[in-house]
């Protein structure tokens, strides 16, 4: 599937943004412009099942959002060698799948994932959050400006929550090794990569880095702490 892409900047080294569920390409509103500030030219993908791209097609939830459509997605959508790739979330998932096809000189993995289902992750509590109210998303992200509500809000109406529900149905896991090098930028405490997991990433030959204060939307909660973090890697 072709998916919908939102640019910044005209800069000669590329950057490419993959979001996580339930948001879109506005979730880097602020990264894609400092990136653009940084001197590259910068692409963010909404995900099939998400903001301006199509809903993935076929009868079952798990028949329209597998997740090695997303990895698809990314290789037909975005163009290979990029000077650095992004992946949130499912993003991370996603990334992950597609990385050795895209091949970026450097990956960057933000609160990723891969072991969503060992975290408990309830495809409920997720389609549930698609209908907080501008107050309960202020009260959950008090950090947030008020165009990241608005962002968050839209992502949220344009989400198909079916996309949640095949999770359920998939299991993912860490990956093996980095094919590029790569980074793992964790919020504080994270819930999907605990430090157990985290070990056993830098074993394998990822570098990894912790944002204080910061939830799973690490670079929306901190985004000047997010870009510190990139430090090295830019």
């Amino acid at each position: 599937m072709k998916l919908h892409t939102r640019e910044w900047g005209r800069g000669d080294r590329l950057a490419v943004l993959v979001h996580g569920i339930m948001s879109d390409h506005g979730t880097w509103r602020l990264i894609g412009p400092a990136l653009a500030e940084r001197g590259y030219r910068v692409l963010a993908v909404d995900l099939r099942g998400h903001g301006r791209s199509a809903r993935g097609a076929g009868g079952s939830p798990l028949e329209r959002y597998p997740l090695e459509a997303y990895a698809a997605d990314l290789v037909e959508s975005l163009p290979a060698g990029a000077e650095l790739a992004v992946g949130h979330s499912l993003g991370g998932i996603a990334l992950a799948g597609a990385v050795e096809r895209l091949k970026p000189a450097r990956a960057v993995y933000v609160d990723p994932a891969w072991r969503f289902a060992q975290a408990g992750m309830d495809p409920r509590v997720m389609a549930e959050l698609r209908h907080l109210t501008r107050e309960q998303v202020v009260a959950l992200s008090p950090t947030w400006e008020p165009a990241d509500v608005d962002a968050e809000l839209a992502a949220a109406a344009a989400w198909d929550e079916d996309s949640a529900w095949a999770m359920a149905d998939q299991r993912s896991d860490l990956p093996a090794r980095p094919a590029v090098p790569s980074l793992v930028v964790l919020a504080d405490r994270s819930l999907l990569v605990d430090a157990a997991a985290a070990g056993e990433l830098r074993a394998r030959g990822f570098e990894v880095r912790t944002v204080p204060g910061t939830g799973h939307t690490v670079h929306r909660d901190d985004p000047a702490g997010f870009l510190a973090a990139l430090d090295g890697w830019l």
